[in-house]
């Protein structure tokens, strides 16, 4: 069977005017995973990701750490996030009093996500990707990522929402399931898969062994 990885982008810029690149945080984490691997003796026959900054600079640290040619990167679009500053605009404008204010912290700011997340699939909000558009979109890169010789390996670059929707594609999960494994994903966490002829199974979900180490717990983040 052929293997893929998944691995949600670093800690992003939280808060910041452009979110859509990593922390200095994030990038040690992508760079710890790369080296991790590297020292476990994980090599990868294939690497895509989105094409969000995020992704990008999430998969440059990962060959960082693994010391391999960050060129070999393919960007696949299939993978990129859903506009998650849509879906709260929409949302917002839907129901003004549930909008958190200016300063609110991040556990605010997720319930209102879920909130959103849920009024989108339901398809009380109307933002520019509709969400069978956005399960559409992932079983696309589904396809492009069990297209993989047998015994190879794969490394899959995203984000929360993307993986959480693969996830449910696979086993089968409901809306809720979605919207609550969005939540859980940390910042460069690992999901394993195998595909093969009777289809994609899940191994393991979202594992951060570069950071569940000495010193570096207080490293896990979910932003």
């Amino acid at each position: 069977m052929a293997e893929f990885y998944t691995v949600r982008h670093g800690q992003a810029s939280f808060g910041a005017d452009d979110y859509d690149k990593l922390s200095p945080l994030g990038w040690r984490q992508a760079r710890w995973l790369g080296e991790h691997w590297r020292e476990v003796g994980v090599a990868f026959d294939r690497i895509l990701c989105g094409d969000l900054l995020r992704h990008r600079e999430t998969a440059q640290g990962i060959c960082e750490g693994l010391e391999m040619d960050g060129s070999r990167v393919r960007l696949a679009p299939q993978l990129n996030e859903f506009d998650f500053h849509s879906v709260l605009q929409c949302y917002g404008e839907r129901d003004p009093q549930s909008v958190p204010p200016p300063g609110t912290g991040r556990s605010e700011f997720y319930r209102f996500l879920k909130k959103a997340m849920l009024a989108w699939a339901a398809g009380e909000i109307h933002p520019l990707e509709r969400w069978c558009d956005f399960e559409r979109r992932i079983e696309d890169a589904l396809e492009l990522i069990a297209d993989a010789p047998k015994g190879s390996k794969t490394l899959v670059v995203s984000s929360g929402g993307a993986i959480a929707m693969l996830v449910c594609r696979v086993l089968g999960g409901s809306v809720e399931t979605v919207t609550r494994l969005n939540l859980q994903i940390k910042n460069t966490a690992v999901s394993r898969f195998f595909s093969g002829a009777d289809g994609i199974a899940l191994h393991s979900f979202n594992h951060v062994p570069h950071l569940e180490r000495e010193g570096r717990r207080k490293f896990i983040t979910y932003s």
